[in-house]
């Protein structure tokens, strides 16, 4: 798989000397129109685009999200619409990896291989399954591989050695390291210099092996960051997009100018 688009995005940014810059949106907020545009005009900045299935009870996501996940509930977004997202993204951008941030429950609702049949012809590029954890989601991955989709692997920091060691060596082309033991956008409780030698450990494992910080990343703190392979800006992100609704200015123009601040900070 080491020839997939998100690996050739890891490529690229390294060979710019800067770590790869990941967005993460809730499909349909704060309509199915609308974050289908979000999603065209910040892929100009980031590198690779996370898409959030809408959940209404999203354990780990903090508040920000939560109110995207709401708006996108409240706007009647199904599976099936998140498909059609990014199938229309796709054609719009074939280069660019799509990776679908979600629960499992919903996709066990939803049938696994017809999600994975549709994750396929949709073209999208990874999967981040937040309640699937290692090893239970062994067949899950192997499933994910064989249809050439990335299968994302978590850890954090309370993730033991021994168990780092197996999620390693059992990942695909990319982890994600959850900075902190908080839900996402939480005011980061560990400083940039400590969560940068945790993530060194990690790295220390298995060089190969694409890893990105998430959770917690704004403005201020994605500069002490860059030494990460990526890193996900999700929360100021979802924050943006209630902002601009509820000062009725344009969401597009309002999130395109805060993900090119926040490329910018890394380059």
């Amino acid at each position: 798989m080491n020839n997939s688009l998100i690996n050739q995005s890891f490529k690229k940014a390294k060979k710019e000397n800067r770590p790869a810059l990941l967005t993460y949106t809730v499909a349909g907020d704060n309509t199915k129109k609308k974050s289908l545009e979000i999603l065209k005009s910040i892929s100009k900045y980031a590198d690779i685009c996370e898409l959030g299935f809408p959940h209404n009870t999203p354990i780990a996501d903090g508040g920000q999200i939560q109110t995207s996940a709401y708006r996108a509930i409240k706007n009647g977004v199904k599976i099936n619409d998140i498909f059609s997202i990014v199938s229309k993204f796709k054609k719009f951008r074939k280069d660019k990896p799509i990776i679908l941030m979600g629960y499992y429950n919903m996709i066990y609702q939803y049938n696994e291989n017809k999600f994975i049949k549709k994750c396929k012809k949709s073209k999208v590029d990874g999967l981040i399954v937040v309640d699937l954890p290692h090893p239970e989601n062994k067949i899950f991955a192997s499933k994910c591989k064989k249809n050439k989709i990335n299968f994302i692997q978590l850890i954090s920091p309370t993730t033991s050695k021994l168990r780092l060691k197996k999620i390693i060596k059992d990942s695909h082309d990319m982890i994600y390291y959850i900075s902190m033991l908080s839900t996402t956008g939480g005011k980061l409780k560990v400083s940039p210099k400590r969560i940068i030698q945790e993530y060194q450990k990690i790295k220390k494992q298995n060089k190969s092996k694409n890893v990105v910080i998430g959770f917690g990343i704004t403005e201020k703190t994605i500069k002490l960051l860059k030494k990460a392979d990526g890193l996900v800006v999700g929360s100021a992100i979802c924050k943006e997009i209630t902002k601009s609704i509820k000062k009725r200015q344009n969401t597009v123009i309002n999130v395109t100018n805060v993900v090119r601040k926040l490329k910018n900070k890394i380059k």
